[in-house]
């Protein structure tokens, strides 16, 4: 029975990840609507406030943040809360209050840096460049925000390389109908185990359709699958 719970909780928090990165694919598509219904139905503070910032609302996002915030700390999840702390960040720079904006990414970057946290800011995009490039004008953590800044400098010159080709490249070799199967159940958030158990596949046989599966859509993660499964239409 314990070892059921588990199990359960796992699944649970796999499903959550992938809605997460579902709505931030959809945010990138222009696709509000959809986010913000994925955001609601799943109970994401995190993606909700996100499409809040998206709708032009950073009011709304920071009541959405400012108690999750609160309970991350409550509970002591030092990740969570600096994801919170980070998104925060962003949230008050749209909202004009840039001087609290710099000073809390500034707390947030102080406990980020001994664990090397790069993507945790990457993933904001612009309006995050321009917020760490506000704290180097005032010469703080010069190390840290340097080697982020160079980061988001080396994936603009990719996306714009990338950009310079045909957007969207299709698939070079298409999926088959079973790799299409373990593809949306992945996108479920079910482990190999459970894609096996669904699918009546031996375990081996389901994780070599997974990397069939990354390898025809040029990924190395389940999130970026999906986002990439999305994009394609695939789905």
């Amino acid at each position: 029975q314990a070892s059921q719970s588990v199990r359960q909780h796992n699944f649970v928090h796999r499903l959550l990840e992938v809605a997460a990165a579902q709505v931030l694919t959809l945010l990138r598509q222009g696709n509000l609507a959809a986010a913000a219904h994925l955001a609601q139905a799943h109970e994401l503070p995190l993606s909700q406030a996100r499409v809040h910032l998206a709708q032009g609302n950073p009011s709304a996002a920071l009541a959405v943040l400012e108690p999750w915030r609160r309970q991350m700390e409550a509970k002591r999840w030092h990740d969570k809360r600096l994801q919170v702390m980070v998104l925060q960040a962003v949230a008050l720079e749209a909202h004009g209050e840039k001087d609290k904006a710099v000073q809390l990414l500034c707390d947030a970057l102080a406990i980020a840096e001994p664990g090397g946290f790069i993507r945790l800011f990457i993933d904001e995009g612009l309006p995050m460049a321009r917020l760490l490039s506000k704290a180097a004008t005032l010469g703080r953590m010069p190390d840290y925000i340097g080697k982020l800044l160079a980061v988001f400098k080396a994936e603009e010159q990719k996306r714009e390389d990338t950009s310079s080709q045909s957007p969207a490249q299709p698939l070079i070799e298409p999926l088959s109908q079973r790799e299409l199967e373990v593809l949306r159940l992945i996108v479920q958030g079910l482990s190999n185990q459970e894609i096996s158990e669904r699918l009546f596949l031996a375990l081996d046989t389901v994780k070599g359709h997974n990397r069939k599966i990354f390898g025809k859509l040029q990924v190395q993660r389940r999130t970026e699958a999906v986002a990439r499964a999305h994009e394609l239409g695939l789905l």
